[in-house]
């Protein structure tokens, strides 16, 4: 009868012995075996052609959206090879980004630091001034600070805030003292910008200042840091030449400093997955991995995608790490608790 499928059990409409599940769905299988290679490998992939590497591991974690795709697409072809192989990338995937999942901040922090790109763009930088202030921390960082903005600023946080010093687009408020504020050459270069009209991208002054607060339970030497801007685009690739001399000398000039207690605090323009900041990640290590929950994006604002702000602490323990609610910015504000 048209219309009625008169196959024979174990056959194909054709006739011909329909495959089992571990012969179909070879095709799945493999790009499931070529995802766990990716992530398994993808420090080798190479920088040689537009930073390829670099731009992958920026956004690495969401490449494991492509675990369910997968799933979805084996358990509809009913493909057990497809299903298993999946194990693979997502084994690897928990392994790289799993631990970011749990909740693992804890009480009992001496000391609260803010770290925002408040944007030179800002519409309102004295409602941005404002939400910071409520939030209560110790030590806030700025970065992006313009020139129009700096008064808006200084006078928005001065009751909080008596203790403060800004170099350039980089400013430190703080409740406690501050000693020896100095600039930080971190070889400023601000990198190939593609709107030459914006106030952002005529922005090429002093981008790093590092200070010292006093508090109870000593010194604490604060680096306050925005690294140099990257952009994608069809003729260089992943544009990153600025930052990473930026990273460099930034890495270094930390190398170089005796202090027991140091805190990073910047828009450092690149998540800590990039090869590019391993310099960095070897003498210092994430408050949000330490104590965060989740992967803490940052940036866009409106909907975050990746973490290039930074809270990176040396001789300190992190207990506890956030995002905080927009602002005015295009970048969200992180928050990180620290203790002796």
């Amino acid at each position: 009868m048209a219309g009625v499928d008169t196959a024979p059990a174990g056959q194909d409409t054709a006739g011909r012995p329909e495959a089992g599940p571990w012969k179909r769905g070879l095709v799945l299988a493999g790009l499931a075996v070529l995802l766990g290679l990716f992530l398994l490998l993808h420090a080798k992939i190479p920088n040689r052609i537009g930073n390829l590497g670099s731009l992958v591991e920026t956004f690495l974690p969401w490449f494991g959206l492509c675990i369910p795709v997968l799933l979805a697409a084996g358990i509809w072809r009913r493909s057990a090879a497809a299903v298993v192989a999946l194990l693979l990338p997502a084994v690897v995937w928990a392994g790289l980004f799993g631990g970011l999942l749990s909740d693992k901040s804890q009480s009992g922090a001496d000391l609260t630091v803010v770290s925002h790109n408040v944007a030179a763009e800002n519409s309102d930088p004295a409602g941005t001034a404002r939400d910071l202030a409520a939030s209560g921390a110790q030590v806030l960082a700025l970065q992006e600070v313009s020139e129009a903005a700096r008064g808006t600023y200084e006078k928005a946080l001065a009751k909080a805030y008596p203790h403060h010093a800004v170099l350039g687009t980089v400013g430190v408020w703080s409740k406690l003292p501050l000693s020896g504020t100095e600039a930080v050459d971190i070889a400023q270069d601000v990198g190939p910008l593609a709107d030459t009209k914006s106030e952002a991208a005529r922005m090429v002054g002093q981008r790093a200042l590092r200070t010292t607060v006093a508090t109870d339970q000593g010194s604490l030497t604060v680096y306050v840091a925005h690294l140099g801007s990257v952009r994608v685009n069809p003729r260089d690739g992943f544009s990153t030449g600025g930052r990473d001399r930026n990273v460099q000398a930034l890495s270094a000039a930390i190398a170089a400093d005796k202090s027991e207690r140091v805190v990073l605090l910047g828009d450092l323009n690149g998540t800590l997955d990039d090869r590019t900041f391993a310099g960095l990640t070897a003498q210092l290590h994430s408050a949000q991995e330490a104590a965060g929950n989740g992967f803490g994006f940052t940036w866009p604002a409106k909907a975050p995608m990746a973490r290039i702000d930074q809270i990176l602490v040396r001789g300190v323990e992190p207990k506890s790490s956030w995002v905080l609610p927009a602002t005015g910015s295009d970048h969200r504000p992180v928050a990180a608790g620290i203790s002796w």
